[in-house]
């Protein structure tokens, strides 16, 4: 069970996509509309493992860019199984506050400077049409 169905009653799509890669059932994540008429599913099947191993929860075992694009260009490379997938979670979490509108009202800050960032310093977007 993914932790964040088992905490907040919620699957990802990086769960979902774990679980059918290791379970071998990954044409069940697969559009239909890809399914047919899209090219080879060993492309697609290929994508998806090459995502896979992107999301790895050590940091030291996800491929740099320029492996990605090695992968991507080379069909006959071999890729390594990937690890499971790290996940995200907040324990009070709140789909409809934003992360750095929550971050700012736990350490009562809200102007410029360091607030415009998470805890972590990496900085998030949140894009609202006109």
């Amino acid at each position: 069970m993914a932790p964040e169905y088992a905490m907040h009653g919620q699957f990802s799509i990086k769960s979902d996509a774990w679980k059918s890669w290791n379970n071998g059932t990954t044409t069940d994540i697969i559009d239909p509309t890809l399914k047919t008429g899209s090219g080879p599913l060993h492309d697609i099947f290929r994508s998806v493992h090459i995502g896979l191993l992107c999301v790895q929860e050590k940091v030291i075992d996800r491929p740099t860019m320029a492996s990605v694009v090695l992968m991507l260009n080379s069909f006959s490379m071999a890729l390594p199984l990937p690890a499971e997938p790290a996940f995200f979670m907040r324990s009070n979490y709140d789909p409809e506050v934003p992360l750095l509108q929550e971050y700012n009202s736990l350490t009562g800050s809200g102007g410029l400077g360091s607030s415009q960032y998470s805890v972590n310093e990496v900085s998030i977007s949140d894009f609202v049409p006109r």
